[in-house]
């Protein structure tokens, strides 16, 4: 409504309105603008501390990784139990958590909900430095997993509230980039502190940055405020309308099934990887650490952050390409992971190990993107718990358990090069989640469009 005209309709004889009463009335006038424009002047500020929050969660996930040997020594577990623990023991209670927080996140104080789930999952990652048994490391995994369950749909959904269709995958590049620091400092200080202090004092070290983080979102972090009609329809957007959203959009299905796909090969290599390296080439774990933070961390960092630019840049000329460059990222992973796997040589092994390293985990930002993109602004935190849901579930569950298993089946023909085959039996799983992401783009449009 337009503030009246004082100084015109004001009868003569009647005192003016005081400059104190003006500036009540200009501040009331913006007072629901206000919260926007201070969230707009530092977008970047938001996205690069919850990527720091995503940097984080992989940090404290694929510490596991590292430690994965001398604890299944330690524990005396078998390769299958280990794959149980760092595999379905985490990503049941991470998936089936995060869906109901996501709903919460949707009505508002997401900030608050992954300021809470940082401290809770970094002060149980500490807790698994003090497990005696198998079972007593599960249950800590498990308080990992609850914790962790809260921050990346909320996270997303308040990145999609700051940017628009054509600029939202770089900015999950940038959020998703975090995920690649995290592993970085997970191989390279993971593999260095198993070395130095052993593998307990590892989880009590680095458990403690995620608590002070965890304070500074919830002290620095602005909440970005969903549109009007997403506040006012809120209730409408429940779980199960959520789901029939998306099971009916025939893009979004073949989108999630790709990412799932993607998630299962991505999982079951990132978590293994090391322990094939101790078996297979001998490695300590100090070397593991350096050699994975250069390639996963460094040269993965620098493919996620191309990998949104890169989406948004084909996106402009033909939006079915967003989906499109995923597929052929994916094929083209397909011989030099099998060349990593099966050379016995070393270097050559690193030489073939590069590109998958790079363009490995270019999946996930623009398929974040397109999820965002093909829902509406009252679904969008449950909506990235449904996708996070079927990453993790298909992913970070039954990835590194069906590594396990298969290198289980395979060790009384192989010994204890099965891990190796196992491994290399995964990368083909690439080849269906290429032809998922194909088939979504060619269901997309041409151009962009934001949801009905």
């Amino acid at each position: 409504m337009r503030e009246p005209a004082f100084a015109a309709q004001r009868p003569e004889g009647v005192v003016s309105t005081s400059p104190q009463i003006l500036r009540r009335r200009r501040c009331r006038r913006h007072e629901r603008q206000g919260e926007m424009v201070e969230v707009r002047r530092r977008p970047w500020f938001t996205v690069i501390m919850l990527s720091a929050v995503y940097a984080c969660s992989q940090l404290d996930r694929q510490i596991m990784g590292i430690l994965l040997e001398p604890i299944k020594r330690d524990l005396g577990a078998s390769d299958a139990q280990m794959g149980f623990l760092v595999g379905l023991a985490f990503a049941v209670f991470y998936t089936f958590l995060a869906i109901p927080i996501a709903m919460l996140a949707d009505k508002g104080h997401r900030k608050n909900i992954i300021a809470a789930s940082i401290i809770l999952w970094s002060a149980m990652t500490a807790v698994c430095g003090m497990a005696t048994t198998y079972l007593h490391m599960a249950l800590a995994r498990i308080g990992v997993a609850v914790g962790e369950s809260g921050s990346s749909p909320a996270s997303v959904s308040m990145i999609a509230n700051l940017f628009d269709a054509e600029t939202r995958a770089t900015a999950m590049s940038v959020f998703v980039f975090g995920a690649n620091v995290g592993m970085l400092m997970a191989f390279l200080g993971g593999g260095w502190l198993l070395d130095t202090v052993g593998w307990r004092e590892t989880f009590l070290i680095i458990g403690i940055p995620g608590i002070i983080l965890g304070l500074m979102v919830l002290l620095l972090v602005p909440e970005p405020p969903t549109a009007p009609e997403a506040a006012t329809d809120a209730e409408k957007a429940s779980l199960a309308s959520t789901i029939r959203h998306m099971a009916a959009n025939a893009p979004m299905r073949h989108i999630l099934i790709g990412k799932s796909l993607g998630g299962f090969v991505g999982y079951g290599m990132v978590l293994w990887i090391p322990t094939f390296l101790v078996r297979s080439h001998g490695l300590s774990g100090t070397e593991i650490g350096l050699t994975l933070a250069l390639f996963v961390g460094l040269a993965g960092g620098i493919g996620t952050l191309m990998s949104g630019r890169i989406a948004d840049f084909l996106g402009k000329r033909d939006g079915r390409w967003r989906s499109w460059s995923i597929a052929i990222s994916k094929v083209v992973t397909i011989p030099f992971l099998l060349g990593f796997f099966l050379v016995e040589s070393y270097e050559l092994a690193l030489a073939l190990y590069v590109i998958p390293a790079t363009i490995g985990a270019y999946y996930l930002a623009p398929s974040s993107a397109l999820i965002q993109q093909l829902v509406d602004d009252r679904m969008r935190a449950v909506a990235a718990a449904v996708s996070f849901f079927l990453l993790n579930m298909v992913g970070m569950g039954l990835g590194p358990q069906g590594v396990g298993l298969l290198s289980d089946l395979l060790a009384p023909a192989y010994g204890n090069q099965s891990l190796r085959y196992a491994l290399a039996a995964f990368v083909f799983v690439n080849l269906w989640a290429a032809f998922h992401f194909w088939r979504a783009g060619s269901l997309l449009p041409r151009r962009a469009v934001q949801p009905a």
